[in-house]
């Protein structure tokens, strides 16, 4: 058996489909790849032509285009590094402008706490820096007040990958089936983590806060968000005050695009927050406006029963919420009977920590609005199989408005006996017909 396996013919890796890599068999060829034809001739090491510092130390310098020439800032602690395939994760970075032609006190940056974000994006993503920009465009007057929800940023950038890189490589190989990648970066305000929070109200809050600025950016600048996640939800302290920050818009989309995505682009996210139908393989999108806000409930859902307080974990109670933990280990078949055994289970009921008791009410609350809708959506799916010939219709995006902004309005508006803000002057007047509305139905 050995001997013919020996006399078979090189083959690739399995890596990469239909890619022969014989070279990384001889030992003696790894270096730098030089044995490669294209590598022949190349004096040292191929360059991606991105980002090559090894490790960010505090105090190293990194210098980025800017308008028409260039900007440089001086790296301090790393604040996030993204768990993934070195090269591709996002680091984000505390960072201070190092600019030799800056006056000191008049720097238009001077006095603002700024992170550095980098990336490795496909070239055909938006960046970030485009959304947040229509959203300003639209964040005039009454409606000013979302932009207390959403990133500061200053100045964003793209370097391309180098002839030479294996970027450039593979896409010479694959043509059209490799998608270029570039090192995208921006200079950003320093957010704080949810972990900042120190009591459960303002957990509240900031959740609350979170819907109501994925609501105003769907409905205005009709944008989706597509990554909702406990690191995407972010604090800013301004005044004395916190506000909730729907963050890294680098997943996100224009809704009025949205027909023309390809099937793959559809299925994005952080695993253990994507919406249940997003891990099933027969699922062909389209991403929608509820499975954001699923993606949301799995937040407060895992935070609440993981979590002793915002920022220590339950490890006493750690077994009996093993489930849970598993969330972030297991692959999608798992998490997708998991998250459906809680949609589908009329008689489910959260567990949270003594810290998030509170939440046990917008738990169950909004689980029974996912349980409602898929069953309306279900007996929508029956009744259209049954009579072919009839016109029927189901809002999809909402299922069939039973997981809609209205009703997470009227479960998050109170918590624990205590009003939240409520923003705009538009949802507030709304409000209170909702709650009439809903007063009236309870009798």
């Amino acid at each position: 058996m050995i001997k013919q396996l020996h006399a078979l013919p090189p083959v690739g890796l399995g890596l990469i489909p239909e890619l022969e890599a014989p070279f990384m068999k001889d030992p003696a060829s790894l270096k730098y790849g030089q044995k490669l034809p294209e590598f022949e001739k190349a004096k040292g090491p191929p360059s991606n032509a991105i980002f090559e510092i090894k490790e960010i130390e505090e105090g190293s310098k990194f210098t980025f285009p800017y308008k028409d020439g260039t900007r440089t800032v001086q790296l301090q602690r790393i604040l996030f590094r993204s768990h993934g395939i070195i090269g591709r994760g996002t680091i984000v970075v505390r960072v201070v402008c190092a600019c030799t032609h800056c006056v000191p006190n008049q720097c238009d940056w001077s006095g603002k706490k700024l992170v550095l974000k980098l990336s490795f994006p496909s070239v055909s993503r938006v960046p970030e820096q485009a959304f947040m920009d229509r959203c300003k465009e639209k964040a005039k007057g009454e409606h000013a007040w979302v932009l207390n929800h959403l990133p500061d940023i200053y100045c964003s950038f793209d370097i391309p990958c180098g002839e030479r890189s294996p970027q450039a490589n593979f896409k010479k190989k694959f043509e059209d089936k490799y998608e270029m990648r570039f090192l995208r970066g921006s200079i950003q305000d320093e957010l704080q983590p949810l972990s900042t929070l120190e009591t459960a109200l303002e957990c509240a809050q900031v959740f609350y806060d979170i819907v109501q600025c994925h609501h105003w950016v769907h409905t205005y600048p009709r944008i989706l968000h597509r990554d909702i996640s406990d690191g995407n939800i972010m604090v800013r302290v301004k005044d004395g005050k916190k506000y909730g920050v729907l963050n890294d818009w680098d997943l996100a989309m224009w809704l009025d695009e949205r027909e023309g995505i390809s099937t793959s682009q559809f299925r994005t996210g952080t695993r253990p927050y994507m919406a249940h139908e997003q891990h099933s393989p027969d699922w062909e999108g389209p991403h929608r406006y509820r499975h954001d806000m699923e993606s949301l409930f799995y937040v407060i859902l895992l935070l609440a029963t993981l979590f002793s307080n915002p920022c220590e974990k339950d490890h006493e109670h750690s077994k009996k919420r093993q489930p849970y933990t598993k969330w972030f280990t297991q692959g999608d078949e798992f998490l997708y009977d998991k998250k459906a055994l809680i949609i589908f289970d009329f008689l489910w009921q959260p567990i949270p920590n003594q810290f998030f008791s509170a939440f046990h009410q917008w738990l169950k609350s909004l689980q029974r609005c996912l349980y409602v809708g898929f069953t309306a959506y279900k007996y929508f799916v029956e009744l259209q199989s049954d009579t072919p010939n009839q016109v029927l219709s189901f809002n999809d995006d909402t299922l069939d408005d039973h997981f809609s902004y209205d009703k997470f309005v009227l479960i998050m508006h109170r918590f624990s006996e205590e009003d939240l803000a409520t923003h705009g002057s538009e949802w507030q007047g709304k409000l209170r017909g909702l709650q009439k509305d809903e007063d009236e139905r309870k009798k």
